[in-house]
């Protein structure tokens, strides 16, 4: 019989349950993940979704366990599995929003929309029923299309295409009907509903009130309650109106369960130690791991490339500050005047401003200018002060409202404070993630989830004490290096970052590249090349989809609502010549020759930092072997889990494979790399219990990054490009006392172990040190 999982994890698995891959799937894959050394599975989001979700973010029924994913049946597949391997069970949550795309699968919105402010499930929804009229606004018309709109009254339902809302009792007539349905162009301005996002098909849910809380987390409640699941991952905490609170409910709900959150740092943040959490996700430890892997001598040439196709400099902060203030003034615009709307309604308004349009104007500065996601007051309140101090630099004519609006948003108890952070968080997502960061390209593997692309590198000094750090305070918290949410999976940012090493290389490839062809905005070129040989080999019909993505993202030649058709072909014009042009062929086999096996040395040595530094590393689906995804849905594809059985299969046969891939190659060293990390931190947690960095001494010293964590001991290559110029040499690293097994090629060190014998095989070195019985 094997024991039962421990409070927290070792590690954890990601797997995106849907329709393709079920938990019945899940439970099967569970013996090879527990072969591979994984201590827990983590499971996308289970409860039902809106029909056809492949992410299941777009909950449409807390009660049940979506019967597409594979059920309550499927669910207490993989626990029962789960505990005959001795693993735990990590579940996705989503409370701060549903999914309202098809109201009749939503029992609760279908409600609202038939009943209004009466409806038994209206507090569930945010919605502003006073600006509405007592009516919720639905953003779906078409122009000039308010015609097709049908009422069928025996069927008691009215149409719109493909939607379909319910007839009030007793009424016949658009107009009285508890919803309006309104063009789709009042969405940035005119909602009276709070969205995740700009999203209109996701409407944020109220769990602040204790009744929504445990009408929505029942069947996560049944989980705990019946063993099925250890812990939890709370998506988009962010949004949610008191996030410290909601932690302590849940964890009184668990019981005191295993709880990560989806926080996102910035650089220099921290999260709140208070919160009843373990930590956060591990964006902030995947841009550390990624920026000591840079070189910093990449800075300056690839800047000056950006600068020369931009047509001058960059300033990043203008950018973030630009971009961040559209998305207020534009797709979040209904958000920014409901802030407003309720800064005017709040007592104490000094001085009171007649003219809405000020207010409005100085909400939307503001949250442009906040520094972080959001506050969480009183903690926080300095991110406001320097919101209000950079808002006054950039708009001295909006001095009189800001102060006026900012007087009440650094009150704690005001409803309209809690509402201003639920409202910047949003505001930075899109404005930074999903828009500059597809505006910059001088190195493309920095633009990443929780990153700010203008710090550049960090060298191995400070790496080690922010690592220090982490032990000392969020130990259990997750570390990862892809996600479903990442822009570009790790192997494709660690190719990328070699970049920095080769920008000489890189500008002549480019150049050439954007004579070959030729694209409008040649600073767009820069991504989507960077993409492209981050990716190669790559299929066509991916490519495409990544470019229509970042083009729009980026929104400045090209956007979702109002595609520029001639932009856009000249982009996807770029992407088939990559397949048609022999030229465009042979210069980015040319760029690959340069970049791939220093790339692949890079990856080996994130994954074995990110499996080895302080926290609970998680390995993204599949990203055992080569992980080349772009950005979602590329890195949703479904996962062979038959090679990588096979591969583990020779692994444990006493395979060992060569450091340079080959044609088919997989990345047959990330698995073993990967199955003898996490094995030796789930079997030997005590070699995992402090972090102290270890400092190589020779002329190539600067090449690599070592920590030792109480007994496992872990070497990494770092700038491979330039070591292989120069070679090790007489560089030596001084190991600890006592004899170290090298657990990759199981040779023994001792003392000053000279890094040229010690990586004589791999880039990367896992020791550990013997211990006498």
């Amino acid at each position: 019989m094997t024991t039962g999982p421990s409070a927290a994890p070792a590690s954890t698995y990601r797997l995106q349950v849907n329709a393709r891959f079920t938990l019945h799937d899940a439970a099967a894959t569970l013996a090879y993940l527990h072969d591979l050394g994984v201590d827990w599975v983590y499971l996308s989001p289970l409860l039902k979704a809106e029909p056809g979700s492949d992410h299941g973010y777009d909950v449409v029924d807390h009660a049940e366990v979506d019967p597409d994913r594979g059920g309550a049946a499927g669910l207490a597949a993989v626990s029962a599995e789960a505990r005959r391997l001795g693993m735990g069970v990590l579940v996705d949550i989503v409370p701060n929003h549903m999914g309202i795309a098809t109201p009749r699968e939503n029992a609760w919105w279908w409600d609202l929309l038939l009943h209004g402010p009466s409806s038994a499930h209206a507090d569930a929804f945010d919605v502003d029923w006073e600006a509405g009229a007592g009516r919720v606004r639905i953003p779906v018309v078409g122009d000039g299309d308010a015609a097709a709109i049908e009422v069928d009254r025996s069927a008691g339902v009215v149409r719109y295409h493909e939607h379909e809302l319910p007839l009030a009792p007793g009424t016949t007539t658009l107009a009285e009907q508890h919803y309006e349905l309104v063009s789709w162009r009042l969405a940035d301005t005119a909602l009276n509903y709070r969205r995740f996002f700009a999203v209109n098909t996701l409407a944020a849910v109220r769990v602040e009130d204790r009744r929504v809380l445990e009408e929505s987390h029942a069947e996560i409640r049944r989980w705990f309650d019946a063993g099925l699941v250890d812990g939890l991952r709370v998506d988009h905490p962010d949004g949610l109106r008191d996030p410290a609170a909601y932690l302590d409910d849940l964890g009184e709900l668990t019981g005191g369960a295993y709880v990560l959150v989806e926080k996102i740092l910035e650089p220099g943040e921290t999260l709140p130690a208070s919160w009843a959490t373990a930590g956060t996700t591990g964006y902030d430890v995947l841009g550390l791991v990624d920026r000591v892997l840079t070189d910093p001598a990449g800075c300056a040439p690839l800047t000056a490339l950006e600068t020369r196709l931009r047509g001058g400099p960059l300033d990043w902060h203008d950018l973030v500050h630009d971009t961040k203030r559209a998305v207020a003034d534009g797709i979040l615009g209904s958000e920014i005047r409901r802030v407003v709307r309720e800064l005017r309604g709040t007592d104490g308004l000094d001085p009171p401003l007649d003219e809405e349009g000020a207010l409005v104007d100085a909400v939307a500065e503001l949250a442009a200018c906040f520094p972080v996601y959001r506050s969480y007051l009183p903690q926080g309140r300095e991110h406001l002060d320097h919101a209000l101090a950079e808002a006054r630099r950039r708009r001295p004519d909006l001095v009189r409202p800001l102060q006026a609006g900012w007087q009440l948003l650094v009150e704690p108890d005001l409803a309209v404070a809690e509402r201003f952070e639920q409202t910047t968080g949003a505001v930075m997502a899109k404005g930074v993630e999903d828009c500059a960061f597809y505006r910059t390209s001088r190195l493309t593997s920095l633009t990443e989830v929780g990153g700010d692309p203008s710090e550049w590198s960090i060298e191995p000094a400070p790496f080690h004490e922010a690592m220090a750090l982490r032990q000392r305070t969020w130990p259990r918290a997750m570390t990862t290096t892809s996600t479903h949410d990442t822009k570009r999976g790790e192997d494709v940012r660690a190719r990328i970052a070699v970049l920095a090493e080769l920008p000489a290389v890189w500008s002549a490839a480019l150049d050439t590249l954007l004579a070959l062809a030729p694209l409008p905005d040649p600073s767009f070129g820069n991504l989507l090349w960077q993409a492209v040989v981050g990716a190669w080999p790559a299929s066509r019909e991916r490519l495409h989809a990544y470019a229509e993505k970042a083009m729009r993202e980026a929104g400045d030649r090209t956007t979702w609502t109002a595609p520029d058709k001639g932009y856009e072909r000249a982009v996807h014009a770029a992407v088939d010549a990559a397949f048609d042009v022999p030229a465009v062929s042979a210069v980015l086999d040319e760029v690959v020759s340069q970049v791939a096996a220093p790339g692949w040395s890079n990856a080996l040595a994130a994954k074995l930092i990110a499996l080895t530094v302080p926290g609970v590393p998680d390995v993204y689906q599949g990203s055992e072997l080569w992980e080349q995804s772009l950005v979602d849905p590329d890195n949703r594809r479904p996962v062979d889990f038959d090679v990588r059985r096979g591969v583990l299969a020779r692994v444990a046969a006493g395979e060992r494979p060569p450091l340079t891939p080959h044609a088919g190659d997989p990345g047959h060293a990330k698995l073993v790399l990967t199955q003898v990390a996490l094995t030796l931190s789930r079997n030997q947690p005590h070699r995992f219990a402090t972090y102290a960095g270890v400092e190589a001494r020779g002329e190539a010293a600067g090449h690599v990054v070592a920590f030792d964590r109480g007994g496992a001991l872990t070497v990494a290559t770092r700038l491979p490009v330039g070591l292989a110029a120069r070679g090790w040499g007489e560089t030596v690293l001084p190991l600890p006392d006592g004899v170290w097994a090298d657990l990759l090629t199981g040779r023994e060190h001792a003392g000053d172990a000279r890094l040229s014998e010690l990586l004589a095989d791999y880039p990367v070195a896992l020791l550990i040190r013997e211990e006498t019985p």
